[in-house]
């Protein structure tokens, strides 16, 4: 290898050239060989030119590189014993063929007690590779690791360290004579003699001992530092003779010995482009050099080279490219071959040869072809040197060897540990007679490439002309059943001993080869599921018969004949050739009779060699010998990037030459190009009409260019609005997000942001950047996030959509500095179509990959975006298969999928209806004269006869060239030469007739678009060039347009075409270009689209068709195939989807006939059968009425006025494709592909329709009548595939066939394992998406190959990253903008809150007092306040619907009856949003800077941190000891006192009246709260601003440990357990007596310290966990007549609200101090008092001092405030409300006092009719049904509604109120209660002349006699209710208050509320006044 010799003719050399030049004539039977000189200078070694004139790509140098490696062995698969043989000339006596033992070589017997054991040295220490291979060896300078064999362990190497300067030099020369080396093992050095040194390793030679034969290798490091085998050592020149390659000298390449870095090494002349290659090339557990089947990883992916082979190809004498289907027997070394598509084993990009001029592969060159050699080489001369020109059979292709051994670990897709090197990574040796002779000339002779698919067992090795044969393991994995975990079994349906037999598997095999069509080639997927089902029969089989799995068992010697049974069946199709000694044999006979067969010979398309061996079992494989299988199976083998690479390699070297001289003729024969010139100069300088005329209507081309047209006000240019479907995606993208923020993983925390700000990545494609630039400034959006201003959006916009290419770096890095500058902006990375790029960084960087491999990798999986906390990601794909395997790094539970509407009712009003791929697939069904899906069966044939002309290039060259060929025949056809028309294929000829007709028949040119999808960029600038060339020379160059689509650059339109599009949209500026394919709506233009994937681009409603027909079996990936129908799909008119029902109504005669099929309607499937007549039925608005109508209408021709019967009858006869387009008129041409319609079926049908109803189902252009012109018909486009696509899309219509669905998902995963349920059909995203992560995994060089955590089966998902996944073209991008922009929203929403805003009630039955004072009084004057009355009205309008209290004023209102109220009907509050400020109260999602140490405490201290006291007091109301808890954080014991030991908590802290300090508020504030620990406004940081306070929470026992976890921080109250049912009553009542309690401790404590008693601060603050806002109204100055005086508001923190009422002048007079509630009207309503003596509610300052007497009802749940203050008035106390301050609450959904559930206590069903009220109370002792609710809360609820039995005569009565004694209570708001206190002294309403409707006494105390109650008048008939404890109470009570004297009572009347007796029901008795 190497220029080593640099021409200089050595006498060596000379003597080897010769010996090689006599030996080759005397062995070659046919070809004169090369003479010896040419042999010698016109060596490949000195390159006649230099390699820059072939300019050779650098991943072919690379894929060059590699081969050079293999050649030398260094990538060795074989077997080494097959090695040796080769290699060892001198061995004939020793590896003789005779099957007697060889003859022992006499060797020393090993010292007493030393180790035998072989592989162990002496000592017996460990030698062999496996066990050393990851220890660190220390070896002396000047040595070297080598590996000698011993013949005991064939499949070991021993390692040993020997001196190098007795190893040969690069060129097999310079060895001293002798040894010296080191024993690895136990240390010992010093050895000599290589006799001693293998004695001392135990090699037990038989023959006698050499360095030479038994040093076989340098021993190499890979990168991840795993010794392995590298290069053979070169012992001699001559040796050299196994690589056989002309090319190559057989020293190891010096870039890959072991002594020189791989940089250094020059390969032949060219620097080594890639490094780290030793490593990669040899690392065990990587490279090739280890491959066998079980264990390895795929290599083509290997990182560290561009295309490693994954078997070592040894190169002969041509130097040839070995063809690009050369063996390549991808992934035989993994278990995860995914259809055979990985790997190429080809060498494609080998030297060239001196004489050939490029790099061609020589194979082709005929002159190289005829120097072949043929029969077998004798055992002497295994090999050619070097410098032989003639390619021997030599050549070694080892495949390596497929053992049926069983192996029960599952196939390895990942790295081999370590632990499994041992025994696995060595392949099987196998005996010499396995070797296969590929017959020369194979392909010239016989056109075919033939396939070997590895079946079960060894394949042989192949020898001589390789480059013709391919191996493929399409089926390997199918094989090799793997052993799965029972509960996959399970879903499988499986036992787990049942296996099939390699019998079994034959038959399978067969039988499914049998079945399959003549166009079909073999699915790895189909046949896995056939394995399956049949493993499941057995089962089922096992089950039912209870017998073992033997009796289903096929014996070997059944096997042949069932084979051959099996096929009798296939018409000479499948042929079963058996051999009995090895499959070496049936493959050679098969070859052979391949090379000799004559032309006229049918050849089977498969056969299949079984190999009966009695020692082995079965083995078989199968050659596949079909011309179009073998072809389709070699090329499927190549990823679409090899298979891009190769078609230019034929392009740009030539190959393809013989096919363009083949097309340089029309199909008549004639030379075209002359043909073409004839026409033009027959032309001269006129051109066809651009539009509005006919084809053969011509003008000067100067009137051509200046032929304008008008605005075209139909035309239906996009504008960008948003769908329903789009914004319930985006809402869903929302509460995905929000589902992120609430997981508690503190991933996001929304509460933290206040703006959006967003980045798109899109692939490399400059037609999406605009596209989506586009769509970003028609959306607005980035106005409405507030990121640009109106006037600059449309420039700025560039700055937020990035394309992947190389300048992505540093645009990235501007975007990520700008996310780290702001922290408080929630940023979201779009990653757009996801899928078109998953290589990893790390494989492209070191593959040299295309340049923009790996960038999405780097820029989406970089650690600072994974990291940035404010940055979200969404990746956005319609064929997410790749990114949901079982590595994915997104959580399926963050993968939003597209909304699927299961019927036309659910889409709604929605005007258009999606048509996607499985519209698509369905609308096969619908029994059309012209379906959707198309295949060109015409076109396939030509295809099929071109394809065994040229065997030698890639199929998609060969389509390329004919449907070029054949779009210009069909121009021509069209315009001059007619007879051309039966040599285009009809589909083509149709397109072409409706392209250039549709301009014409347009008043302004319109027309429509036709795709053409050629993925090669080369092919694709051949096509448009030749198409250009063509339509320019028949003069059509103004009528349509020709453009190259190509994703790496925009598009140019030529500038008449540029002026046409301009005039139509009629307001475009001067400088306006078409930047998107959506901008060419309307123009009549075949697009050439190209690039390895379709990117996602939105094509124009006038795009008609897509021309597919270059997609074939090399797209067997779903994402590759569905990529590319998705061009099409679109969203259509439902009118057009409708109208394909209504008009197939067409008489009643064909009413039977048409069978809607069985699917329901809404899939739209019409299945017509055909009338008996030989015309089809009527099928004009067949599916495909829908057919592209995404092109708009426009203006209805006026001066064409045709009858509409007549053009229904057009469009009856005529092709649906020309009928149902808008805008041309149909039916002119009948379309060839057309069934014609017969006379009587049209007539019969015009006259059954009214022209109406013709224009109400479809809108036909040019029609004049007006209704048409409302509908724009949007129709699905016409797809025109190849056979192999339409085959697997059109599955459905068949059902047998796999659909595209079942196929591997993407060409970068691979299947898990070969069985595996069937993807079910009709799956949703959801479900697909956990079938691929349980069943795909990723390959290795995809970019989520190592998200794999250490502990197995975990991986780790990123938290902030989100997929949305939807079908092509649904309006995703719409719906991300959309997201985007209700994002923004939600987080402003968080920055506002709902409060309510009601006014106040019973305001007019308030009369205002005389006394007021000033309005700009701040506080209340004690003197003046004192007299004015309290208003006994309750105004918060939460009361509106509780009993009124009785007023004089009330008295007079006269109360209508109102309907009775719906019972337990929620009155809906009103609300108001409000921005939050910063004095504002917040809940547990607020964070900031500020408030973060108030708030969150290290987790770490959490519960050591805060310590529990307990405090116990006596309560006079509760008769006993009230113990409360404390929880007190350690940062606020300062407030509390303790005792000396400081254990015991004493008091809490309390200032002084007189203290004055600006920055403190004096009283503790306690908020009682329940249900709320999340939601509940408890931090008050922000609205005390951030001054230290006395906050207690005051909570119930059960929920304390939710508080504690949600507000470490503060401090609790906590109730004792007996108040875990309790209402706010009990709350606010131990609140109270705990605060009275603490005055009274705080009074001594402080009198001691000198203070008087009356000194201490007496206030308390009580307030909801609803107050958000506080406000300051001030009075406004009335400043001219007409202005209303009115008052401004001010937010104003809670701090200065306190800090002003507690500065009250003798505040200690006051009892209760409060502020009013807000409403929006506050201020627009007349000056108010600043003071008002009335109700205070929600927020109270009260004095525990004055109010001790005055108890809040500890029983309460509803009114425990009204009635708290209505004692407190009547005691005489003050309470006082500041109307200058107001408070807003918010409205809060959950928690708080909502009802309890009332449930029984027993439940007898689920489904229970709801308990009403009025069963809320029962009879004692009955059998009514027990609720689990309080007794107390049952009494208020059937109170609130039972008014009408218990006060029926004072319901709508005012002036007769119900009077309460000492409470008051809700007892409906139509009823008043007159409320009196019994207390000596009290202030009451004055009663004389009210006559009472009712009494109510509830839980009466002693203060209540009979004498207080003889004062009151009641009416007659008035009713009474008494309400006690018990039964014994109720009795005494009675009998107390002499009630019997006045009342009358029945036993019946007494009532219990319905509870059990262990839940203490109240008790109550009714009556009648006399």
């Amino acid at each position: 290898m190497g220029n080593s010799y640099a021409g200089q003719l050595k006498s060596a050399r000379f003597e080897e050239a010769l010996h090689n030049s006599i030996e080759a004539s005397l062995r070659c039977s046919s070809v004169v060989p090369r003479p010896i000189f040419s042999q010698l200078y016109l060596d490949p070694d000195q390159p006649p030119f230099l390699p820059e004139d072939v300019k050779p790509k650098v991943e072919e140098l690379d894929k060059e590189l590699v081969h050079r490696y293999t050649q030398n062995g260094s990538l060795d698969f074989s077997n080494n014993q097959i090695v040796n043989e080769m290699e060892d000339e001198e061995e004939d006596e020793d590896m003789s063929d005779s099957s007697s033992p060889p003859i022992p070589y006499s060797q020393k017997p090993a010292p007493e007690g030393s180790c035998t054991t072989d592989g162990f040295c002496q000592a017996g220490k460990d030698l062999r590779l496996v066990s050393l291979c990851m220890e660190q060896i220390d070896i002396p300078a000047g040595f070297l690791l080598v590996g000698a064999k011993s013949p005991n362990l064939p499949e070991h190497i021993l390692v040993c360290a020997v001196d190098k300067r007795f190893l040969p030099d690069d060129h097999g020369k310079n060895a001293l004579l002798g040894f010296s080396g080191n024993c690895i093992g136990c240390g010992e050095r010093g050895f000599r003699y290589f006799t001693e040194f293998s004695n001392h390793i135990n090699l037990k030679l038989t023959t006698q001992p050499k360095k030479q034969k038994h040093l076989k290798y340098y021993l190499v490091r890979s990168s991840q530092g795993v010794l392995s085998k590298g290069p053979l050592i070169c012992w001699k020149e001559c040796r050299s003779r196994q690589s056989s390659a002309a090319s190559h000298s057989a020293k190891p390449n010096s870039s890959v010995s072991p002594s020189t870095t791989p940089e250094s090494g020059r390969a032949n002349g060219y620097k080594s482009g890639f490094t780290q290659t030793d490593s990669s090339v040899f690392s065990p557990a990587k490279s090739s050099s280890a491959v066998n089947i079980s264990g390895t990883q795929d290599l083509s992916r290997n990182k560290n080279i561009v295309k490693p082979l994954a078997l070592s190809v040894q190169l002969v004498g041509k130097t040839f490219a070995t063809a690009p289907h050369t063996l390549r027997n991808s992934d035989v070394a993994n278990g995860n071959s995914s259809g055979g598509r990985n790997n190429v084993l080809s060498s494609t990009f080998s030297r060239p040869m001196p004489h050939s001029t490029s790099p061609s592969s020589g194979c082709f060159s005929v002159d190289q072809a005829s120097m072949s050699s043929s029969g077998p080489p004798k055992k002497r001369h295994r090999g050619w040197s070097p410098g032989s020109p003639v390619p021997p059979p030599g050549l070694v292709v080892t495949v390596p060897t497929i053992r049926p051994v069983t192996r029960t670990e599952p196939l390895l897709s990942v790295p081999v540990p370590q632990s499994m090197l041992t025994g696995i990574l060595q392949p099987q040796p196998i005996p010499a007679g396995e070797t296969v002779i590929v017959p020369e000339n194979l392909l010239n002779n016989s056109g075919i490439r033939p396939v070997i698919l590895i079946g079960y067992g060894t394949l042989p090795y192949f020898y001589g002309n390789v480059g013709d044969i391919v191996v493929s393991p399409l089926l390997v994995n199918c094989y090799k059943i793997p052993q799965l975990e029972n509960k996959d079994l399970d879903l499988l349906g499986l036992t787990g001993a049942q296996l099939l037999s390699v019998e079994n598997m034959i038959l399978l095999t067969i039988q499914y080869l049998v079945r399959l069509g003549p166009d079909q080639i073999p699915l790895r997927e189909e046949f896995e599921q056939i394995m399956l089902k049949a493993m499941q029969e057995f089962t089922l089989r096992e089950r039912s018969l209870q017998m073992s799995g033997q009796c289903i068992s096929v014996s070997p010697s059944q096997l042949p004949w069932l084979a051959r049974l099996i096929t009798s069946v296939s018409r000479d199709l499948v042929h079963v050739v058996v051999t009995q000694n090895s499959l070496a044999e049936g493959i050679s006979e098969t070859l052979r009779s391949l090379n000799e067969m004559k032309h006229q010979q049918r050849l089977p398309d498969y056969v299949v060699a079984i190999c009966a061996s009695k020692n082995r079992g079965n083995e078989f494989c199968v050659v596949v010998l079909g011309q179009y299988q073998s072809r389709a199976l070699a090329e499927s083998m190549l990823t679409t990037s090899e298979f891009l690479k190769e078609i230019s390699y034929e392009l740009i070297t030539g190959k393809v030459s013989f096919l363009a001289s083949h097309f340089k003729n029309t199909s008549l024969g004639d030379d075209l190009d002359k043909l073409l010139e004839k026409m033009q100069q027959q032309r001269g300088d006129n051109v066809v009409i651009p539009f509005n005329g006919d084809v053969n209507e011509c003008m000067s081309s100067q009137e051509a260019a200046a032929m304008v047209s008008t605005q075209d006000s139909d035309l239906d240019i996009d504008t960008f609005q948003i769908y329903q479907p789009q914004l319930t995606v985006a809402r869903k993208l929302l509460s995905q997000v929000c589902a992120i923020a609430d997981s508690g993983n503190q991933s996001l925390d929304l509460g933290h942001f206040s703006k959006v700000d967003f980045i798109i990545i899109v692939p490399r494609s400059e037609v999406l950047v605009q596209q989506t630039l586009q769509r970003i400034r028609q959306s607005g959006v980035l106005v409405d996030l507030g990121l640009e201003e109106n006037g600059t959006a449309y420039q700025r916009a560039e700055k937020y959509v990035v394309r992947l290419d190389n300048e992505i770096q540093t645009k990235f890095e501007v975007f990520m500095r700008r996310v780290k500058q702001n922290p408080y902006t929630l940023f979201v990375l779009v990653h757009d179509n996801a899928h078109v790029d998953l290589t990893s960084a790390i494989s492209s960087s070191l593959s040299h990959g295309e340049p923009s491999h790996g960038l999405a990798d780097r820029v989406i999986n970089c650690r600072e975006v994974t990291e940035a906390f404010n940055l979200l990601v969404l990746q956005v794909s319609s064929f997410p298969y790749a990114l949901q395997t079982q590595q994915s790094r997104i959580s399926s539970n963050n993968e939003v999928h597209w909304i699927q509407f299961d019927s036309m009712e659910e889409m709604g009003s929605e005007e258009k209806l999606y048509f996607g791929l499985n519209e698509y697939s369905k609308s096969l069904q619908w029994g059309i004269t012209s379906p959707l899906l198309r295949c060109d069966e015409n076109f396939e044939k030509m295809v099929n006869t071109l394809l065994e002309r040229y065997p030698r290039l890639h199929s998609m060259v060969i389509r390329c060239y004919l449907l070029i060929q054949q779009y210009s025949e069909a121009l021509m056809a069209l315009t001059t030469m007619a007879s051309l028309r039966d040599h285009s294929t009809p589909e083509t000829l149709s397109i072409m007739d409706d392209l250039i007709t549709s301009p014409g028949k347009n008043r302004n040119g319109c027309g429509h678009m036709l795709i053409i999808r050629v993925p090669s960029v080369q092919l694709a600038m051949l096509a448009r060039e030749r198409l250009q060339e063509v339509r320019d020379k028949l003069g059509l160059q103004y009528r349509f347009e020709i453009l190259l689509g190509n994703p790496a650059s925009e598009f140019t339109v030529a500038k008449h075409f540029v002026t046409r599009l301009k005039a139509w949209r009629g307001n475009e500026q001067e400088d306006w270009a078409p930047r998107t394919y959506q901008d060419l709506e309307g123009l009549p233009c075949i697009v050439i689209l190209t690039g390895k994937d379709t990117l996602g681009e939105t094509f124009p409603r006038s795009l008609k068709y897509c021309d597919l027909r270059l997609i074939d079996s090399s797209y067997l990936t779903r994402t590759a195939l569905e990529q590319e129908v998705g061009l099409a799909c679109c969203y259509v008119s439902k009118e057009a989807i409708r109208g394909s029902i209504v008009a197939l109504d067409l008489s009643e005669k064909e009413h039977e006939k048409a069978n809607i099929s069985e699917n329901d309607a809404d899939e739209l499937l019409i299945d017509l059968e055909r009338p008996q007549s030989n015309s089809s039925a009527v099928t004009g608005t067949s599916g495909s009425i829908a057919e592209n109508g995404v092109s708009s209408s426009s203006a209805a021709d006026k001066s064409q006025k045709q009858p509409a019967s007549l053009n229904f009858q057009n469009v009856a006869v005529s092709s649906v494709d020309e009928g149902t387009y808008p805008r041309f008129t149909a039916g002119e041409t009948l379309k060839q592909e057309c069934d014609s319609l017969g006379n009587q079926m049209a007539s019969s049908t015009t006259s059954k329709l009214s022209s109406s109803f013709v224009t109400r189902t479809f809108r036909w252009p040019n029609q004049s009548v007006k209704e048409c012109k409302t509908l724009h018909a949007a129709l699905p486009r016409i797809v025109i595939l190849s056979k192999a696509a339409y085959c697997l899309l059109g599955s459905q219509k068949s059902g047998h066939l796999p659909s595209s669905s079942s196929l591997l998902p993407h060409a970068d995963v691979s299947w898990l394992s070969s069985l595996r349920p069937l993807l079910p059909k009709d799956m949703n995203g959801e479900e697909q998406s956990l079938y691929y992560r349980q069943w795909t995994t990723a390959r290795q060089h995809h970019a989520d190959y190592n998200n794999q955590s250490e502990t197995a089966g975990s991986r780790s998902f990123h938290p902030r990253r989100l997929l949305l996944t939807g079908p092509p073209q649904v309006g995703k991008t719409g719906s991300y903008l959309q997201f985007l922009r209700i994002l923004f929203r939600m987080l402003i929403r968080l920055l506002e809150v709902d409060v309510y805003d009601e006014e106040e009630i019973n305001t007019n039955s308030t009369e205002s007092s005389e006394i007021t004072q000033s309005s700009n009084d701040h506080w209340p004057d004690i003197e003046i306040f004192s007299k004015i009355t309290f208003d006994l009205s309750v105004h918060d309008t939460k009361y509106g619907s509780m009993s009124p209290v009785y007023t004089e004023q009330l008295s007079r209102v006269k109360q209508e009856a109102k309907k009775e109220t719906k019972v337990e009907e929620p009155r809906k509050r009103e609300t108001v949003s409000m921005m939050l400020t910063k004095y504002s109260a917040y809940n547990t999602f607020h964070h900031c800077e500020q408030c973060h140490q108030y708030m969150d405490i290290n987790p770490a201290a959490q519960m050591t941190d805060s310590t529990l006291h307990a405090f116990t007091f006596s309560s006079s109301m509760l008769g006993e000891e009230v113990q409360l808890h404390f929880i007190i954080p350690k940062s606020k014991e300062n407030h509390f006192v303790f005792s000396k030991q400081g254990k015991h908590l004493e008091s809490m802290r309390l200032p002084l009246v007189s203290d004055k300090n600006l920055n403190v508020v004096k009283s503790p504030i306690f908020t009682p709260s329940s249900g709320r620990h999340e939601h509940g406004l408890l931090n008050l940081y922000h609205a005390m601003e951030g001054i230290s306070h006395l906050h207690l929470l005051v909570v119930k026992e059960y929920e304390m440990p939710l508080y504690r976890k949600y507000w470490p921080n503060h401090i609790m109250l906590v109730l004792p357990g007996m108040f875990n049912n309790a209402g706010v009553g009990a709350a606010r009542f131990l609140i109270k007596e705990l605060s009275y309690h603490n005055l009274e401790l705080e009074r001594n404590r402080l009198e001691e310290l000198g203070v008087k008693r009356q000194c201490v601060w007496p206030f308390i603050v009580v307030m909801d966990d609803s107050c958000v806002l506080w406000n300051i109204h001030s009075v406004q100055e009335q400043s001219s007549p007409s202005m209303e005086p009115g008052s401004t508001n001010k937010n104003v923190s809670l701090k200065s609200v306190l800090q002003h009422i507690e500065a009250t002048p003798k505040i200690v007079h006051y009892a209760i101090l409060g502020i009013q509630k807000w409403n929006s009207k506050l201020n627009s309503r007349g000056s108010k008092p600043p003071f008002s003596r009335c109700h205070v509610h929600d927020f109270i300052l009260l004095n525990v001092d004055l109010t001790q007497n005055v108890q809040y009802d500890l029983n309460r749940y509803f009114c425990e405030d009204v009635d708290f203050n209505l004692r407190t008035n009547s005691s005489g106390l003050l309470i006082c409300r500041f109307n200058n301050f107001s408070l807003m609450k918010k409205h809060i959904q959950v928690g708080g006092q909502k009802d309890f559930a009332i449930k029984p206590k027993i439940m007898v069903s689920e489904s229970m009719a709801p308990i009403m009220p009025l069963q809320y109370v029962c009879a004692p002792d009955s059998e009514h049904t027990l609720l689990a609710a309080p007794a107390q809360f049952l009494l208020e609820k059937f109170l609130q509604h039972a008014t009408y039995k218990l006060f029926p005569k004072a319901i709508h009565n005012f002036k007769n109120p119900v009077l309460a004694i000492d409470c008051y209570l809700n007892i409906g708001p139509e009823v008043a209660i007159f409320y009196v206190s019994s207390r000596p002294h009290s202030i009451n309403v004055n009663c004389e002349g009210v006559f009472f409707s009712g009494l109510l006494l509830y839980l009466c105390d002693s203060f209540v006699g009979a004498d207080l109650l003889k004062k009151f008048k009641f009416l007659k008939g008035a009713t009474l209710c008494v309400i006690c404890q018990d039964r014994s109470s109720l009795r005494q009570t009675i009998v107390r208050l002499e009630l019997e004297d006045e009342w009358q009572f029945r036993l019946r009347d007494e009532f219990q509320t319905a509870n059990s007796i262990d839940d203490k029901p109240l008790y109550f008795l009714t009556g009648r006044h006399i």
